[in-house]
């Protein structure tokens, strides 16, 4: 089976004591993200542990994205969630050649490049095990506050009773769905996203999934982020954070398949 045929969906896990079906359906979320251009020499440092090379979107620079998303109703229950992601070149496709700029953003669409999920913390005991033991997800036990009733959309995370990182986004202009589907091939309603990547146990494995977004609006920058004294936090900073954001997207109503993960 290569990586683009996928692997098999209809299948399930027990995740304590519970049935976990393939594939997993999240039927309703809201998810906010702030992109920044970061050193790509630092972000390859950062990464070094699973194997995989980011994108560098223009020369010397990589993609990383801080996101947080509050799911209502899923196969995994409700729960909150942070995540920290890096574009990323295919996995084993050699050494990174020398572009112009932008144009390593081909990978993402032509050669199997994908977002490679590298801290993902949750306040949910049963996503956590569910998201490790089938996938790889690198799920951790935090505090998460989100405070998404406002204008402004802010998460906090702290953890090990120390604070980690405090992002705040500002939603902009209302983005059509079909606006992305110039990018993201799939049906009318639905969208097939890059590939999520995860390491564990020393194992990659390729994520496929697919959403279908309700109420998107992006804009440049309009973020904010603050760093805490945790060693996350200090991996960012090390990146260049805080600084501007490449951009922020908000999607109000989200709902998400999950496809079982490929070892690669």
């Amino acid at each position: 089976m290569s990586p683009r045929e996928g692997v098999p969906s209809h299948v399930s896990h027990l995740v304590q004591g519970r049935r976990v079906d393939m594939p997993v359906r999240v039927r309703d979320a809201t998810l906010c993200a702030a992109m920044y251009l970061v050193r790509a020499d630092p972000a390859r440092a950062v990464l070094a542990y699973s194997g995989m090379d980011v994108t560098e979107v223009l020369p010397g620079r990589a993609v990383c994205t801080l996101l947080f998303v509050q799911y209502r109703d899923s196969d995994l229950d409700a729960y909150h969630e942070f995540g920290v992601a890096f574009l990323v070149r295919p996995p084993a496709s050699g050494p990174p050649p020398r572009r112009g700029a932008l144009a390593g953003m081909k990978d993402l669409r032509t050669a199997g490049g994908g977002a490679f999920i590298h801290w993902l913390p949750v306040n949910q005991g049963f996503t956590l095990e569910a998201g490790r033991g089938i996938w790889g997800f690198p799920k951790e036990l935090a505090e998460i506050d989100l405070r998404l009733g406002t204008p402004y959309k802010r998460c906090t995370v702290r953890r090990d009773g120390r604070p980690v990182v405090d992002l705040l986004t500002r939603p902009g202009l209302p983005l059509p769905a079909a606006a992305l589907r110039t990018a993201l091939p799939g049906r009318r309603d639905e969208m097939r996203m890059i590939d999520a990547y995860t390491h564990a146990e020393g194992v990659t494995r390729r994520v496929p999934w697919t959403v279908r977004p309700r109420g998107i609006r992006w804009r440049p920058g309009g973020a904010l982020v603050r760093l805490g004294n945790h060693p996350i936090a200090k991996e960012l900073s090390e990146l260049g954070l805080p600084r501007h954001a490449l951009m922020t997207v908000t999607i109000d109503r989200l709902s998400m398949e999950f496809s079982g993960a490929e070892e690669m």
